[in-house]
């Protein structure tokens, strides 16, 4: 492995770029996985990857050691640092000292919706988005919609709270929402705290379009007023709503439970 410790290397600079600018991410077409789950689950559903970026101390880590022995064997180029540069690059605290460098997955979009799939309208925070694309790929759903508006998808703290469900998924940004809810073949399902409807009457039993919003503000009116149906999760007590990431779980699995019932 090839050891770097100059900070006006060329690769370091890059990394480090990688590491700090959402910008750069995007320009380049790359993403960084953080940590030893990440990297295994890259591993596990696409491959290896474009670059293997180690810590002195990952050296001796015996998990690492073992992913940086599968990327070398697999012709990987894998490169090390000291530990103070590497932490430059890392936002994990207490982690492992291990970082992939990926070619960012694309997709061709669907011109229509045609199996059940997620659709978020300007969601902000990436805690909620990697949450929400975690209970997606748990429930089976495939394909994510982002609106321009919502949180990069490939930002490092969403790659966090996703634990891997990113390598499960295909995932479209930049989506014209309204445009595909316009023109799509299944019915598209919102949830909101006026609706009359419960989540548990709906009709879950083939695919459906979940459109969840912003996190304050909720879907947008044109939004909604595109959706087929509008959805309510009852609750019993005095909070007046439901964090979207836990009220997208809800949905899910009542989604799993009603098609579990039906293959039954």
């Amino acid at each position: 492995m090839k050891l770097i410790t100059s900070p006006y290397n060329s690769l370091f600079k890059e990394l480090k770029l990688l590491a700090t600018r959402s910008q750069a991410r995007r320009k380049m077409g790359k993403s960084l996985l953080d940590g030893v789950h990440l990297t295994e689950a890259y591993l596990q559903h696409y491959g290896f990857p474009a670059l293997c970026v180690a810590s002195e101390s990952a050296l001796l880590h015996a998990e690492a050691a073992a992913l940086i022995a599968r990327c070398e064997a697999g012709g990987v180029e894998c490169v090390v640092f000291p530990d103070a540069q590497f932490s430059i690059f890392s936002q994990v605290e207490h982690g492992v000292g291990l970082l992939f460098v990926i070619d960012t997955p694309q997709f061709s979009q669907p011109t229509t919706i045609t199996q059940s799939a997620v659709l978020l309208d300007n969601l902000q925070d990436p805690g909620n988005l990697g949450s929400i694309l975690r209970s997606a790929a748990a429930a089976g759903i495939k394909q994510i919609y982002c609106s321009s508006g919502t949180v990069y998808a490939w930002s490092p703290k969403v790659l966090r709270a996703g634990m891997g469900a990113h390598f499960l998924l295909q995932i479209f940004e930049n989506v014209d929402l309204l445009a595909l809810v316009s023109d799509t073949q299944i019915p598209v399902l919102a949830t909101s705290s006026y609706a009359e409807k419960s989540i548990f009457q709906a009709d879950l039993k083939a695919p459906v379009a979940w459109l969840f919003g912003h996190e304050g503000q909720g879907v947008a009116e044109d939004l909604l007023a595109r959706s087929s149906h509008q959805v309510v999760i009852p609750h019993l007590g005095e909070m007046e709503s439901l964090n979207v990431a836990a009220a997208a779980a809800i949905c899910f699995f009542e989604q799993v439970r009603q098609t579990q019932l039906e293959i039954s």
